[in-house]
C-alpha cells in the first residue's frame, strides 16, 4: 500500500466485525464506534435487513452496469428523488461521493458552458482530479492542476476567520460581502456553479449559523450561479433536525450530491438534479459500478429502515443528550476552543491553553486515550486539531452515556 495512505493511531487497528455501533479489531478488543467508517455505517453494523437484502440480491445477480435496467436502482432512485426535495429530479448514481461530485461539475459547467466554480475556503469535496481542485484544505490538496478555474469564498469555519468576533448577523453579511467580491474581482461573471458542505465535513464539521447559505444563493440567484450542496456527510438525517444539511438555510440547491451513509457501508454515491439539468449532456454516459444491483438493494433496505424507525428524529434526540452532557466537560478545558455541531455530527476543536494556537498533539492524545477505554472517534481539521464524532444513527441513550464518560475521563488525564 502506499506510503500516503492515512491510518488512524499509534499501532494501527484492523477491524474484523461490528455489530450494532460496536466493532471487534482482528485481536479480539472491543470497541464503541462514534465514527462509523467516517459516516459511513449510518444505521449500524450488521443491520439483519440490509443484511437479508443484500443476500438475497446476491443469489440472483451482483452486478449489470447502468447498461441495463435493475429493480433495485429504480426503486431506490426514485425514493432518492422523492426525497431530494429538488423538483422534477433524476438521479444518477456513482460509486463513491468524489465521483458524485465530479459528476455535479460535469453537469453544472456543461448546463453554464463555463469552466469557473466557487468553492469555500476550509472544504473538502473528496480524492478524485477533480474534487481535489474543490478542496481548499492543504492537508488533502496534492496537486494545484485541474481543468477547473476554481475560486475560494469565505466558508462558515468562523473561529479562524478575520470574522470571528463578529455576531452571526454580522458574520454572514460579512461573508456575503466577500462572495461579491470574489465574483465582481476573480471572475469573469459566468461563473457555473458554487459547491458547498452545509456543514464541513473533514474540515472539522464547521458549522454555519442557520440562513448562512440562504443569504448565499440569493447572491447566487443574481448571476445565474448554480448552488451544489455537497450532502455527502450532512444528508440523511445526521444534523438532527432536517433530512438534509440544505434544509437549515430554507432554500433548495440546483444539484445534490450524496454518498457514505446511504450504502451503510456498500459504496454508492450519486447525484441529483433536474430533469433540465441533468439532461443537459450531450454525448453518451454509464457508471460501471454506478446503482449496481447489489449496492442498489442495500442501499434501499437501509433507506427504508432509516425513515421507518426516524432515525432522523433519533439524532436530534441523541445528539442533544450528548452535547448537553459533554458541554460543561469542554468549557472548563482551557485547551477546548469549541464544542460545535448539529445532531450526531459534533467536533471538539483543541488549542494551545490561552491561545487561539492549533493543537494537533492533544487532538491525537485525546483519540489516543478514547481508543485505550474502548472508543473510536476521528479526526479532522486543516491542523489535525479536531475530534469528529459522528455514531450510526440508532445509537442508543446508554451508549452515548458510555462515550460521554470515556471523552470525559480521557480529557482529564490530558495535561
Amino acid at each position: 500500500m502506499p506510503s500516503w495512505l492515512a491510518l488512524y493511531y499509534d499501532e494501527p487497528i484492523g477491524i474484523d466485525r461490528g455489530e450494532g455501533r460496536t466493532v471487534w479489531d482482528l485481536e479480539g478488543n472491543e470497541y464503541l464506534d462514534f465514527f462509523g467508517g467516517i459516516l459511513t455505517t449510518m444505521t449500524a453494523y450488521s443491520l439483519p435487513e440490509v443484511t437479508a437484502a443484500i443476500t438475497e440480491q446476491a443469489a440472483k445477480v451482483l452486478h449489470t452496469s447502468t447498461l441495463y435496467l435493475n429493480q433495485p436502482m429504480i426503486e431506490l432512485a426514485e425514493m432518492v428523488a422523492e426525497m431530494s426535495g429538488i423538483p422534477d429530479a433524476r438521479v444518477f448514481f456513482t460509486p463513491s461521493g468524489s465521483e458524485a461530485n465530479d459528476a455535479a461539475m460535469l453537469l453544472a459547467t456543461s448546463y453554464r458552458k463555463s469552466n469557473q466554480v466557487l468553492a469555500l475556503r476550509n472544504s473538502y469535496h473528496g480524492r478524485s482530479f477533480t474534487a481535489i481542485a474543490l478542496t481548499s484544505h492543504r492537508s488533502w490538496s496534492p496537486t494545484g492542476y485541474s481543468g477547473l478555474n476554481v475560486h475560494y469564498v469565505q466558508g462558515p469555519y468562523k473561529v479562524r476567520s478575520p470574522y470571528k468576533d463578529l455576531s452571526d448577523e454580522a458574520f454572514i453579511d460579512a461573508a456575503v460581502d466577500d462572495l461579491h467580491q470574489v465574483i465582481d474581482m476573480m471572475t469573469s461573471g459566468d461563473v457555473a456553479a458554487m459547491i458547498a458542505e452545509p456543514i464541513q465535513g473533514v474540515g472539522g464539521f464547521a458549522t454555519p449559523p442557520d440562513g448562512f447559505f440562504k443569504a448565499f444563493k440569493d447572491v447566487l440567484d443574481e448571476y445565474g450561479i448554480l448552488f451544489v450542496s455537497d450532502e455527502v456527510q450532512t444528508g440523511w438525517g445526521r444534523t438532527g433536525e432536517n433530512m438534509w444539511g440544505y434544509q437549515a438555510h430554507g432554500i433548495t440547491p440546483d444539484i445534490m450530491t450524496f454518498a457514505k451513509g446511504i450504502g451503510n457501508g456498500l459504496s454508492l454515491g450519486g447525484v441529483v438534479a433536474s430533469a433540465e439539468i441533468m439532461n443537459c449532456i450531450g454525448a453518451n454516459s454509464i457508471s460501471t459500478f454506478g446503482g449496481n444491483p447489489l449496492a442498489s438493494a442495500g442501499a434501499l433496505a437501509n433507506l427504508k429502515y432509516l425513515v421507518e424507525h426516524d432515525l432522523q428524529g433519533n439524532a436530534l434526540k441523541q445528539g442533544s443528550r450528548f452535547y448537553e452532557a459533554l458541554l460543561p466537560v469542554t468549557e472548563e478545558t482551557p485547551w477546548i476552543l469549541e464544542f460545535r455541531g448539529k445532531g450526531l455530527m459534533l467536533a471538539i476543536e483543541t488549542v494551545k491553553p490561552g491561545s487561539m494556537d492549533p493543537d494537533g498533539a492533544r487532538a491525537s492524545q485525546l483519540s489516543e486515550e478514547c481508543k485505550k477505554r474502548g472508543l473510536l472517534i476521528g479526526k479532522g481539521g486543516l491542523y489535525g486539531n479536531v475530534l469528529r464524532i459522528a455514531p450510526p444513527l440508532t445509537v442508543t441513550e446508554q451508549e452515548i452515556d458510555t462515550a460521554v464518560e470515556i471523552i470525559a475521563e480521557s480529557v482529564s488525564v490530558i495535561d
